[in-house]
């Protein structure tokens, strides 16, 4: 069951709603572009773990509250507070590494929901999604190089996956802002539309998976995710049983008795 003590005491700057099957987290920080505090770090993993165990969410969507930005990146008016020390800075580290293993090892589909700045540790957050719609007005980057602070393998990993070598050094060498439409060119974001209009079509992609049988998308991304890896580091067992458990499972036979009888299939997940 839900845990909704657990997401009670998660930061306030994270607005989670469960509804139709769509699990939505919502960085609210506006006042410094919805940048991630250590609360807010701290409170993924706990609303993550939450939407995993809730058999009723089948898609999950990250956005930033106000419309003007997904993320800024981490709140650096807290660094002074938070990392004015070594054991402090490797606590802060800890819970950022937490947040994003958990973006990582989540198995249900992630969309980001992209209006405005997506920067920094913001755009680390958005990488870690399975499908990015944005804003024409966005604006990416990763403003390292002027800060003079470098990103491990693990930090870039997602970054260079799904848009290359090149195009992740660009963005690292140049350290600029990137329009939404350079964005779309290096596969950074898979659809760009009107501000306006993002919102309805993120939900109508929310609920276009969600009405989707839930083993054959966990399949999809479990295979996705291992062929990316190199060779010797895949798990053929795993990609091989995934697709077993769809032929296996009761939502097989209701997909073919639904495209038999002319009707829109009422998946369960099982």
């Amino acid at each position: 069951m839900p845990d909704e003590h657990a997401l009670k005491s998660v930061s306030k700057r994270l607005i989670v709603d469960k509804k139709d099957g769509v699990g939505r987290i919502t960085f609210d920080n506006q006042e410094r572009r919805n940048a991630l505090s250590y609360d807010m770090w701290q409170g993924l993993p706990v609303v993550l773990a939450d939407f995993a165990r809730d058999k009723k969410v089948r898609v999950i969507v990250l956005a930033g509250a106000g419309g003007k930005a997904f993320s800024a990146g981490a709140d650096i008016s807290e660094f002074e507070k938070q990392r004015a020390s070594e054991d402090a800075v490797e606590v802060y580290n800890a819970a950022v590494a937490e947040a994003t293993n958990a973006m990582v090892a989540t198995k249900k589909p992630m969309i980001a929901k992209i209006d405005g700045y997506c920067i920094g540790g913001g755009l680390g957050v958005a990488m870690c999604c399975d499908l990015r719609i944005a804003a024409s007005d966005s604006r990416f980057a990763i403003p390292a190089a002027k800060l003079g602070l470098g990103y491990k393998l693990n930090n870039l990993k997602h970054l260079i996956d799904v848009i290359g070598p090149s195009f992740a050094m660009e963005i690292l060498f140049t350290a600029r802002q990137f329009d939404a439409q350079e964005a779309l060119r290096m596969g950074l974001v898979n659809r760009v539309l009107p501000p306006a209009d993002v919102a309805a079509y993120v939900d109508d992609y929310a609920q276009r998976i969600a009405d989707n049988a839930p083993l054959t998308v966990l399949a999809a991304k479990t295979v996705v995710r291992e062929a990316v890896k190199d060779a010797d580091k895949r798990d053929l067992e795993l990609c091989q049983q995934v697709v077993d458990d769809c032929f296996a499972s009761d939502d097989y036979k209701e997909g073919r008795q639904a495209f038999m009888e002319k009707r829109k299939p009422q998946f369960k997940g099982r």
